[in-house]
């Protein structure tokens, strides 16, 4: 049984000014991110005691005071996150009631190995059990996440036809789908890639039933303005970018050029966050981080 779009959350992530801040860092990418923050790999025996770490992580920048509805529209979240609880609320409970945070949730398994000059997402054989319970917990939306790696058209054209697919299979489920195919910000080839992914977004978006509703989740491109079109596509709730690898001030940099994508970056908010920092040091670091990335999505 599908649920109906919570109109509340839907204007607030269409319509709203911020951006969408990204706590989904996974098992293949916790190490590096635990690792930034400070919190080296002898401080955890196993998986359990990683994702015990990452929770006290995530836990508190969804409890700093600048993580808040005044500049954060939407936070993605992985699944551990979001069966986990904060202060004994659900994590997405939590971030809508208390913050006024829209809660997505990760539902990839990871990328296959590079075919064609892109990497496809992993089967997913239990997304529909997954989806029933991001329901259940009231989740809004997904995001799922491909690679492209050079401008193969016919690598492109298979990354986006899967993205879509499942894309549908989420919005059957009543989540609104985040379609992820994030192009390398290191390719040779960057720019040209993002001119055939622009036309296959288009012709897959032209495709949708009507009354389909995604976003899309891009690299910030080389053309400033480049997905400008996308944006304005009637099926398209929101274009969203990645940091990609950029620093936070080079990922806002480039943002700020193309007026029609907002944030929704994770390594470039987590930038400069240590876990030895005192709550006053922790806060305003992080805050200041919040404040780049709210401007350069305005």
């Amino acid at each position: 049984m599908a649920q109906e779009i919570n109109q509340e959350q839907f204007d607030r992530i269409a319509n709203g000014g911020g951006f969408i801040a990204a706590l989904d860092q996974s098992g293949g990418s916790t190490p590096k991110a635990l690792g930034l923050y400070g919190v080296t790999e002898d401080a955890y025996s196993n998986d359990d005691e990683m994702f015990g770490e990452i929770q006290k992580m995530r836990a508190r920048i969804i409890c700093a005071p600048d993580f808040s509805s005044g500049k954060i529209l939407g936070a993605i979240l992985f699944e551990k996150t979001m069966d986990n609880a904060i202060d004994g609320t659900p994590v997405p409970s939590y971030l809508w009631e208390k913050c006024g945070v829209v809660p997505f949730l990760k539902v990839d398994k990871g990328l296959a190995d590079e075919v064609d000059g892109v990497q496809m997402m992993k089967p997913m054989p239990e997304l529909d059990a997954l989806l029933s319970r991001a329901v259940e917990k009231g989740i809004f939306g997904t995001k799922m996440r491909s690679v492209v790696k050079e401008a193969n058209p016919q690598g492109i054209k298979n990354v986006v036809a899967q993205q879509f697919e499942v894309g549908k299979q989420i919005a059957a489920a009543g989540l609104v789908p985040i379609i992820e195919p994030e192009v390398d910000i290191n390719s040779p080839t960057k720019a040209e890639a993002e001119i055939f992914l622009k036309a296959e977004l288009k012709d897959q978006l032209d495709a949708l039933e009507e009354g389909t509703k995604v976003s899309l989740k891009l690299t910030i491109p080389n053309e400033a303005g480049l997905y400008d079109s996308l944006a304005d596509h009637p099926a398209v709730v929101r274009v969203v970018a990645l940091s990609g690898g950029y620093s936070t001030d080079d990922a806002c940099e480039k943002l700020s050029k193309n007026s029609k994508m907002i944030a929704s970056f994770s390594r470039a908010l987590t930038e400069g966050l240590n876990v030895a920092m005192s709550d006053d040091e922790y806060n305003g670091a992080l805050g200041s981080n919040i404040e780049k990335i709210y401007q350069a999505s305005l």
